[in-house]
């Protein structure tokens, strides 16, 4: 039996069939392939009328917009002169191959495998009789959510718009504000069922060609049955996996992954997913925020040094409490002191079960308010918050100073930008508040250590996750440090990201 449940398995084998799909290239076979889907349509089509030059019609309902096929398909077919009196079979399709039909995408299959997955992207496929090809004609229906206000990264002086699910749509977002050609746009599929398209972009001439070579080999190397999950990319592109702390820094934002780009750093976009990625992934990448950028550098670089300042007190102060009183109250002044005492006077539990047990506490209640409803989950987690710790108090199961301390180091933990590295916060908060109320100081001083000792072998693509207080091998980050420069300063992109092109600006 191992920490994770049942004992490990040697797993069965993943065997990859090719040709997928060894059906015949005709109608009936790729029908077939479909076992009789209720949303599988198909049609035959007669040119001129005329029963001897039949044309089968095969779309899927839902994927094809009705509008797009008559508009492409069908009413060239009636219309077109030339179709029409076209003399035979191969010069019919010779003639809609080069512009008889009018759909914009219009391609020539000669395997099974591409008309299906045309399909089910949307495409309409014809098939002459005789013919060992299969014209195909992008009809999609394009349904998508509209670009609307980016939700989770909220900026004042910042763009309105944010990624949505539509993969096209997104990078069309990256293009319309990074607009040089060199921008790279390369496409893999990942997900045997799913067959979820997946791009990774880069700058040629900026991002370092092995950080895109590598990242373009973590993609393809994904061999899942489904992308269906932010975890089915974050878990598999990385090199360490067991760990609490992220390991990819992601985005809603087109102007922030566009700025990661200009940087030098690799995006990734997938299609379902309302988000990029960029890597690799730094500490700092976790506690910076697109308005960085958009305020002054003085007030960017308070900022920045008090999310820092609030991820040590979200991480030690719970624990630094727990041995103060417990081990060395001569260090809490003396009328405070004397107040913990007697609030704790009638409090039947040790300082460190409070602790914990509000820490508990305050999880449950910051859970219930991300699961329920919107409506009702911020009533809820306000009025439990409330009720629960005036309750407690006044039942005299927790002392107040316990409250007001947990309390604290909850809300410095939301001062992180990413959520993913707050969650992290979180669960070694609990392990140092252990260490702390069980061995004191000594044991909050070793719980550090273990922090760092554990964040310092951490990479991500070769990068120290600890950048920038790691040095990667004698390259600092200039710049763009827990104070940042005024930005006509930042002459060069970050050294650690080893681009090509180190200079940024005149």
């Amino acid at each position: 039996m191992g920490i994770f449940g049942t004992k490990k398995e040697t797993p069965p084998p993943h065997p990859r069939r090719e040709p997928r799909y060894a059906v015949p290239l005709t109608a009936d076979g790729v029908a077939g392939v479909f076992g009789g889907c209720a949303d599988l349509n198909r049609r035959t089509l007669y040119l001129n009328n005329d029963p001897a030059r039949q044309v089968e019609m095969l779309f899927i309902a839902g994927q094809v917009r009705n509008e797009r096929a008559c508009d492409y398909v069908l009413r060239p077919l009636a219309q077109n002169q030339a179709l029409r009196e076209s003399a035979d079979m191969d010069a019919a399709f010779d003639l809609m191959l080069k512009g008889g039909l009018y759909s914009l995408v219009v391609q020539s299959r000669d395997r099974a495998d591409q008309v299906i997955f045309d399909l089910i992207d949307g495409a309409v496929a014809l098939f002459f009789p005789g013919k060992d090809q299969v014209l195909t004609l992008s009809a999609a229906t394009e349904e998508k959510r509209s670009v609307s206000n980016p939700e989770n990264e909220p900026d004042v002086k910042g763009a309105r718009d944010s990624f949505v699910e539509s993969l096209r749509t997104n990078t069309s977002l990256v293009r319309r504000r990074f607009r040089a050609p060199e921008l790279r746009v390369e496409e893999q599929i990942v997900g045997r069922q799913s067959v979820t398209p997946v791009d990774v972009l880069y700058v040629e001439g900026i991002a370092d060609p092995d950080l895109a070579a590598q990242v373009k080999a973590k993609v393809g190397q994904i061999d899942i049955d489904a992308l269906l999950m932010t975890g089915n990319l974050e878990q598999y592109v990385t090199d360490e996996s067991r760990t609490a702390f992220p390991l990819t820094a992601y985005t809603e934002r087109p102007d922030r992954f566009c700025a990661g780009l200009a940087e030098g750093r690799v995006g990734v976009i997938v299609d379902g997913m309302p988000m990029g990625w960029l890597f690799p992934a730094t500490l700092d990448s976790f506690f910076r925020t697109g308005q960085d950028r958009s305020t002054s550098w003085a007030l960017a670089g308070a900022l920045s040094v008090l999310r820092y300042v609030c991820m040590l007190i979200t991480l030690f102060l719970p624990g630094l409490y727990a041995a103060a009183v417990l081990f060395y109250p001569q260090l809490i002044p003396v009328k405070l002191t004397l107040s913990i005492i007697a609030a704790k006077a009638s409090v039947p539990f040790s300082t460190l079960t409070e602790v914990l047990v509000m820490l508990l506490a305050f999880e449950v209640l910051q859970e219930a308010g991300l699961r329920l409803p919107s409506s009702i989950g911020q009533t809820v987690s306000i009025l439990g918050g409330l009720v629960v710790g005036s309750a407690a108090v006044e039942a005299k199961l927790v002392s107040p100073a316990v409250l007001v301390v947990v309390a604290i180091a909850g809300i410095a933990g939301y001062t992180a930008p990413s959520q993913d590295f707050a969650g992290a916060l979180r669960l070694w908060r609990f392990g140092l508040t252990l260490a702390g109320g069980l061995l004191g100081l000594t044991g909050l001083a070793l719980g550090g250590v273990a922090l760092v000792y554990r964040l310092a072998k951490l990479e991500t693509f070769g990068i120290a996750y600890l950048t920038p207080f790691a040095s990667n091998a004698g390259r600092q980050k200039e710049g763009h440090t827990v104070l940042r420069e005024p930005l006509p300063e930042v002459k060069t992109r970050p050294d650690y990201l080893n681009t090509e092109n180190r200079r940024n600006q005149g």
